[in-house]
């Protein structure tokens, strides 16, 4: 009997070793086919973390998990190629799904309203920060990593390498998700025609200034209309795109941070406090207090009025006819066909779709024709504020999810953003969020085909570019508002005024029902006292702060422009 236990005991754990060594076996083929010399780790580290992997991932064998994500390419690349490279290596089956991004909100907030466990781990908009922390249903990783998911955080993770923490992590200093990918707004232009002789002194001799990247708004406008019907490379040329059909696509072109770029709202990084660049303002206890001028917010304000104003101006006056007509998918490829000669608002995202071989914008070589440089900033905005809008999207772990069911989708997120596999993924997607990624030797040989990606992510700059921050109590319930008022002001059936007017008052309408209901306990809104505008700009003057500022009588500044080989070298020294 003794002899057969042994025996037992003995084939039992030659298959436990084989199982492991199996593990080990298609986390080196994985390696060798897939990641090669893309990664910040040697070989030996790579290893060392994939068998992490095969240990932590044991009690959860043959298990099966779903994840979803909006389609993105850094997502397809997840699920197709590393959820079955992960589910090879560790046995646990992933399913990773791919769905609009509003489909994503959509199955996030069934499951926070039914407690059902429809996921075991989203990919979601680091806009949904404040919305995690005030309704309490997504797990907080600080204690999670530190207590119940312990066993299976992995100890390479490196929290610190991570660059977009900030925007994940609440006012009571916990982080609430794990940026998986992202990808910055930023001004995209025509190098080539930028740096055309000819142009640049026809430019000159108009507008009594240097042809170069607009620094602010009135230089943007100028640039648009010099270019808008010249004659560039045989072809009338436009100077603007941008989209204007009233879609809910149309919401995401001002909550991602236009206004900010106006200079509505406070100072402040990652957002103006105490309001942020919605024009929702909160008190000390980052309890939301409004949204209108008339309770001290600023959605409504000189600031916010002007951006739309412009925003109208720009698409009607520079922009190709169609666009207006336009979604932001079906515009997102036009300056790509080569007849625009500069873009306010375009996302980085795009940069791999912008820069393949026979594209009107590409040359001979590969390299584009054009490059991507900080955005230039509106009459209200003042140094210290953000300037743009940076989509982070990142791990969320519900507590609806049974705990197992967690830890095993922790382990699938970590294995997607880990050292061992972010080079590689993120010369897929071009959407960094690791420091050691964006620092890498094989990115800093790619960087004169990406049109200045590297160069911004390295720069001192890219710390203005930030996500909705955690002013926004509810982002599914506020952001929807956002394309049907702006899509009236589009359509002509509102002033702009009239539009921002309507925006905030609504915005407030969901807050006040959010007070009385309390579903957000003590750091729900709760609404201050109406006074006029001169009331609440004195008020914020007299407490160190800017928002709403009173109307600047004239809203045409002097214009600016940089050399943006110069920019970049300044970065550079810095």
């Amino acid at each position: 009997m003794r002899k057969q236990f042994l025996t037992t005991t003995a084939v039992l754990l030659l298959a436990m070793a084989g199982a492991a060594h199996a593990g080990m076996d298609e986390a080196k083929q994985f390696l060798d086919k897939e990641i090669g010399p893309l990664s910040t780790l040697t070989r030996a580290d790579q290893e060392k973390e994939m068998q992490w992997f095969i240990d932590a991932a044991k009690p959860f064998k043959g298990m099966e998990i779903k994840v979803v994500s909006e389609t993105l390419t850094t997502h397809e690349y997840e699920s197709k190629v590393l959820a079955p490279a992960f589910t090879a290596i560790t046995g646990i089956k992933i399913t990773h799904d791919l769905i609009g991004e509003g489909d994503v909100i959509e199955k996030l907030q069934t499951q926070m309203q039914s407690k059902e466990n429809i996921y075991d781990a989203y990919v979601n908009d680091s806009d949904l920060i404040g919305t995690h922390w005030r309704y309490k249903q997504a797990r907080n990783l600080t204690d999670w990593m530190a207590g119940e998911g312990k066993d299976v955080t992995n100890p390479g993770l490196d929290i610190k390498d991570f660059i977009g923490t900030s925007f994940t992590t609440a006012p009571d200093g916990k982080l609430y998700q794990l940026p998986d990918q992202q990808f910055a707004n930023l001004y995209w232009f025509r190098y080539d025609w930028f740096n055309d002789a000819k142009n640049k002194a026809d430019f000159k001799a108009k507008y009594g200034y240097e042809l170069g990247v607009p620094v602010n708004w009135s230089a943007y406008e100028d640039i648009a209309e010099f270019f808008t019907g010249r004659d560039v490379d045989g072809k009338k040329v436009f100077g603007h795109m941008d989209y204007g059909k009233k879609d809910p696509s149309l919401g995401w072109r001002f909550t991602d941070a236009w206004l900010s770029m106006a200079g509505n709202g406070d100072k402040g990084l990652p957002n103006g406090l105490p309001v942020d660049e919605w024009g929702i303002k909160v008190d000390k206890d980052s309890r939301p207090v409004g949204s209108c001028v008339a309770r001290g917010g600023d959605t409504n304000g000189p600031a916010a009025v002007y951006s739309i104003e412009k925003y109208l101006k720009w698409l009607k006056d520079y922009a190709p006819p169609e666009a207006q007509g336009m979604t932001f998918s079906e515009s997102g490829p036009v300056p790509s066909q080569g007849n625009v000669a500069q873009q306010i608002f375009w996302y980085t995202a795009f940069t791999a779709d912008m820069v393949k071989d026979g594209l009107p914008v590409v040359n001979a070589d590969g390299t584009p024709k054009w490059r991507m440089a900080p955005s230039p900033h509106g009459v209200y905005w003042k140094e210290g504020m953000k300037l743009g809008y940076q989509d982070v999207g990142s791990w969320t772990l519900m507590k609806s999810t049974p705990v197992d069911r967690a830890k095993a989708a922790w382990l699938y997120s970590q294995f997607v953003t880990s050292k061992t596999v972010d080079v590689k993924k993120s010369h897929v997607g071009l959407t960094f969020t690791r420091e050691s990624t964006i620092q890498d030797k094989s990115f800093t040989e790619r960087a004169p085909k990406l049109g200045g990606l590297i160069e911004f992510y390295r720069s001192p700059a890219r710390v203005q570019w930030s996500p909705t921050g955690t002013n926004v109590p509810d982002y599914p319930k506020l952001a929807q508002l956002w394309w049907q008022a702006i899509g009236d002001a589009a359509s002509g059936a509102k002033t702009p005024q009239q539009a921002m007017d309507s925006l905030c008052g609504e915005q407030e309408k969901v807050m006040q029902r959010l007070e009385r209901a309390k579903v957000q306990g003590d750091i729900g809104p709760k609404l201050a006292e109406e006074h006029d505008i001169n009331y609440w700009n004195a008020d914020a003057v007299k407490n160190g702060h800017l928002a709403p500022q009173l109307k600047i009588a004239n809203e045409k500044e002097k214009p600016v422009t940089v050399n943006y080989d110069e920019l970049v070298k300044s970065w550079q020294k810095k």
